[in-house]
């Protein structure tokens, strides 16, 4: 493997390269030295050969025109002929020792006079029936009457034909055969110094290359090892300038950019470090999306808020929140959209949330996704409902006396004063609507010192068998009226404790009331006191009365709630009775807790520690 990412280095690539340059530059100029000293070399060694032939030509003119001492052509058979012959054969012999060649000579008729070979009485008086020999004999003397022809032996031989001319006519041809072998070895020793010479240099080429590539590769190789320092996010290292060439200034550049990098990575993680810490730390629930809807960022609020696991990034917002796709995908810039969605979990808890829709907006890009702020607002309208059934509540439960007043009040104005026994009742009707309204507002005040935690509480050592006996005895003419029991069970030797005695009177009186007003004729009523494990007083009151619908325990200590409306309005009830003993008992620092069942009857039971003091500001 380091074998195959070595061969990968720019290094090995330069060198490579560089050895590729100097190859086929000189293979380039080799193929075309190659040829042209090989056709020099043969065009020189043609020439000399014609030139050659042209000579011998000339030479042997006078041969092939014999003439005696008078001037005239003698027989071949005489012994001038002869001697001719002989002469001819001689010189021949001396020209091929000059030019180192087969000669032959041959007349107009193409008979072979004589010859320079070594069978030379086999060819002699033979006729040479060549082309070459042919076209010289009529006058063609083109460079194609040469050729290269390859002996048996494997020899290359260059053959020229040249015509001996005398007097404008073609008496005869001398025929050449020089061999090219010391030409051709001579080109190919040329050849093999060539191409050692080409090796020599590309050994040198790769050499230099790799002296010279490294001085390129090494600061590369630095800029490399710096840039995996960087990666890792380390930013101390500098790179080392070695000169002002480009690579200098790339090092010099790249130190610069480290710093820039090492400043603006500082920065950005400043800033992400602010930004986690305001997300994490906000009560708001924050969520971010990308184009498409789906989740990039989330705090730790909204993953509470929303009951949501760690791993939620890139789940579609609309499927977090139950939405629409088309509310969950980014808007317009500047477009901010407002809503209060219902969230409901499977363990049927209900949350309402105000989401706060804002596009996110980056340079040159438009929209990029959506900032959705959470706010739980569960609490708040809860607490509007709250107060707006408050005020229905109370409206209501003021008008329908003051629109009974009015109506009787008009009535006795009318003439109804007239007749004393109308007159009486009507009085006495308005007379009990207006204490129904005193009640009504005495307890609204009530409510409000509470709330506003302007009420004191009066604490003071008390008995609490002696306490229930009391209220046991307050409504000892109702319990009789109505043939209703009461029994008081008080454990043994029950401390006595630190209270406001009027205030939790008023929440035994009001839980009695309730329970004697709701139990049938021969009912049966408990009032009980005991000491809990956790140290603190608990007191009961228990009925067998027609008891509490399951749907309605919930909400039975809101305010103005009633059970059943008609009925307890006829009884006089405000509806607040239940809502001021729970602030009075949590002013104490207890708890009331109401348990019932419908037909079978209910059980009211509030605790209040043990705690030592004289009075406490609620």
């Amino acid at each position: 493997m380091k074998g195959i990412r070595f061969l990968r280095t720019i290094q090995v690539k330069l060198i490579i390269m560089y050895v590729l340059l100097i190859l086929f530059a000189m293979q380039l100029i080799g193929l075309y030295f190659m040829r042209t000293m090989e056709s020099s070399f043969r065009d020189n060694f043609s020439n000399t050969l014609d030139q050659q032939a042209q000579l011998f030509a000339q030479s042997m003119a006078s041969y092939l025109t014999p003439t005696n001492q008078d001037g005239k052509i003698v027989d071949d058979q005489t012994v001038e002929a002869k001697k001719r012959n002989a002469d001819l054969s001689t010189d021949i012999g001396n020209w091929n020792k000059v030019i180192n060649a087969d000669i032959q000579v041959i007349d107009a008729n193409g008979i072979v006079l004589a010859s320079s070979q070594s069978n030379a009485e086999n060819i002699v008086g033979q006729k040479n029936t060549l082309p070459i020999v042919s076209r010289a004999l009529q006058n063609i003397t083109e460079s194609d009457n040469d050729g290269i022809l390859i002996d048996v032996d494997g020899k290359r031989k260059k053959f020229i034909a040249r015509p001996i001319g005398s007097g404008g006519k073609v008496i005869g041809v001398v025929y050449i055969v020089a061999s090219m072998e010391d030409t051709f070895t001579t080109i190919q020793r040329i050849k093999q110094i060539f191409w050692s010479g080409t090796i020599i240099a590309l050994a040198m080429t790769a050499l230099l290359g790799v002296i010279l590539s490294h001085t390129i590769t090494s600061p590369i190789k630095e800029i490399t090892k710096q840039v995996t320092y960087i990666a890792a996010g380390s930013f101390d290292h500098q790179l080392q300038v070695r000169g002002q060439d480009e690579i200098g200034q790339l090092s010099h550049a790249f130190n610069g950019m480290t710093e820039r990098l090492k400043e603006a990575l500082s920065l950005n993680e400043e800033e992400r470090d602010k930004l986690a810490s305001i997300l994490s730390n906000m009560s708001d629930g924050v969520i971010a999306t990308d184009t498409e809807g789906r989740v990039i960022v989330i705090n730790q609020v909204a993953k509470q808020m929303l009951q949501l696991d760690d791993q939620i990034e890139g789940t579609p917002l609309a499927q977090i929140l139950r939405i629409s796709p088309e509310m969950a995908l980014p808007r317009q810039i500047g477009q901010t959209n407002t809503n209060l969605i219902d969230v409901s979990f499977p363990n049927g808890e209900d949350l309402t949330v105000r989401v706060t829709f804002t596009p996110i907006q980056r340079r040159e890009m438009g929209v990029t996704g959506t900032i959705v702020v959470l706010q739980d607002v569960t609490e708040q309208e809860q607490l509007e409902q709250a107060r707006r059934e408050f005020v229905a509540n109370v409206s209501h439960e003021l008008r329908t006396p003051l629109t009974t007043i009015k109506s009787y009040l008009e009535a006795l104005e009318g003439g109804a004063l007239e007749e004393p026994q109308l007159a009486q009742r009507f009085v006495g009707v308005t007379r009990n609507e207006t204490e129904r309204m005193i009640r009504l507002v005495t307890d609204l005040l009530h409510l409000s010192r509470l709330d506003s935690k302007e009420a004191m509480l009066a604490k003071e050592w008390i008995t609490v068998s002696d306490m229930l006996e009391e209220v046991a005895d307050r409504f000892a003419f109702q319990l009789l009226q109505r043939n209703t029991e009461i029994f008081i069970v008080v454990e043994q030797e029950l401390p006595t404790i630190l209270i406001d005695r009027d205030k939790i009177d008023q929440v035994l009186d009001n839980l009695v009331s309730n329970a004697i007003k709701y139990t049938g004729d021969s009912g049966r009523i408990e009032l009980g006191a005991r000491k809990n494990a956790q140290n603190e007083l608990e007191i009961f009151v228990q009925d067998n009365g027609i008891g509490i619908p399951q749907k309605d325990l919930s909400r039975i200590f809101e305010r103005f709630y009633r059970v059943d409306k008609a009925r307890s309005r006829n009884m006089g009830g405000t509806g607040l009775g239940l809502s001021i003993a729970q602030e009075i008992i949590r002013a104490h620092g207890g708890d009331i807790l109401l348990e019932s069942e419908y037909n079978i009857g209910t059980r009211v039971t509030f605790t209040i520690p043990y705690l030592a003091g004289e009075s406490e500001e609620i």
